[in-house]
């Protein structure tokens, strides 16, 4: 979990925009310091040094996080093994390739 900042205020478009001093991802959850899940990281703008985020809220009453500090937390990912055992289950065989018997090359236009 690393800090996020703090929250400036509340957009008309319905997101919390927070100013920071590093670039987070996109889609990574926010949390709040008792690590409730506010809401999910949907864009980055403003200088490189001390960007601004946007924040699109999961609660009922965004409004209350003006001026509170919020955190992100780690997304969580899928291990390699159950990436493989996931792409094997999808995997079709593919016929084999006969480029030798294919027959001659197009000709070239041109």
């Amino acid at each position: 979990m690393k800090r996020l900042g703090v929250v400036s205020h509340y957009a008309k478009q319905g997101l919390l925009i927070v100013r920071t001093n590093w670039v987070p991802s996109l889609n990574e959850p926010v949390l709040d310091k008792e690590l409730k899940p506010v809401g999910t990281i949907k864009d980055v703008f403003g200088p490189v040094h001390h960007p601004y985020v946007a924040v699109k809220p999961r609660v009922k009453e965004p409004e209350r996080y003006v001026g509170a500090v919020l955190y992100v937390g780690k997304r969580e990912r899928l291990n390699s093994s159950k990436k493989k055992a996931k792409s094997k289950s999808k995997r079709t065989k593919r016929p084999k390739r006969r480029d030798h018997k294919a027959g001659p090359a197009p000709k070239r236009r041109g």
